[in-house]
């Protein structure tokens, strides 16, 4: 059976096609163009080697899930983030997303079924939009960031919880001539910290699989492993894995209205 999960972020649009078991295709759009979701899908599609739309099996999540005209239902990001997670780590016990607008933390039962769940909403911090701030104050590619950020050799502290106080702090370290990859491991243990404090709250249990795309970011997974204690899992293309997890609800629903 062939479903499409869209995971509609603030940033990205991410779109999957998948069978029963397989990933076929992945498309991913800026949130802002025109019809994303559309464009996403496409892609997703064409990369699979599909045309038709399976119109009966389309489950969109994400901030923007309302706003996926094709979809024929709508799933939740915490829901989404611990079908996915838990497809490509089946022992998956702990799940962290870390995204654009906001993080999140899930805990799982030993049959993937969602325990607790804490979100960080405070502001923009532990987020990719906080990231994306600081990449502009300072000047560098996000991209590069993380990599830079452990070059650092002296320990620099970036406090404030708010984008706006927290690039003040950066510019002050500018106007010190701190190196940038000082002031960068700084704003990443920043972050790692604030998604420490938010795993915490619902208990660490391994192992623990990080989502999103900010798992590819080096510099905030060096910092949170030694705050965690623990290793971490990183899938293959982490900024699908809620658009994956939507898939897989899509294909469920099928099947219920096929038996209904």
């Amino acid at each position: 059976m062939i479903t499409v999960g869209v995971d509609a972020g603030s940033l990205a649009t991410k779109a999957v096609v998948m069978d029963d078991s397989r990933v076929l295709g992945r498309g991913l759009v800026h949130s802002s163009e025109p019809g994303a979701a559309e464009r996403a899908i496409a892609t997703a599609m064409e990369v699979a080697g599909l045309k038709a739309v399976p119109a009966a099996a389309i489950v969109a999540t994400g901030i923007g899930k309302k706003e996926v005209p094709a979809a024929t239902s709508q799933a939740t990001e915490i829901s989404c983030d611990a079908r996915g997670a838990r497809f490509f780590v089946p022992a998956a016990a702990t799940v962290i997303d870390l995204g654009a607008e906001n993080s999140r933390s899930i805990r799982l039962d030993g049959a993937g079924r969602i325990s607790e769940f804490a979100l960080n909403d405070k502001c923009a911090a532990g987020t990719g939009v906080f990231l994306e701030a600081m990449a502009k104050a300072l000047r560098v590619p996000v991209s590069e960031m993380g990599a830079l950020s452990l070059k650092s050799t002296q320990d620099v502290n970036i406090t404030a919880t708010c984008v706006v106080f927290a690039e003040s702090e950066v510019v002050s370290q500018i106007h010190r001539k701190t190196p940038k990859e000082d002031i960068l491991y700084g704003i990443h243990k920043s972050i790692a910290t604030r998604v420490f404090g938010m795993v915490s709250r619902v208990g660490i249990n391994g192992p623990v699989v990080v989502i999103g795309g900010l798992a590819k970011n080096t510099g905030i997974l060096k910092p949170l492993e030694k705050l965690l204690g623990v290793g971490l899992v990183v899938p293959e293309e982490p900024e699908f894995i809620g658009a994956v997890g939507a898939a897989l609800i899509a294909a469920e629903k099928a099947a219920e209205r096929k038996t209904a």
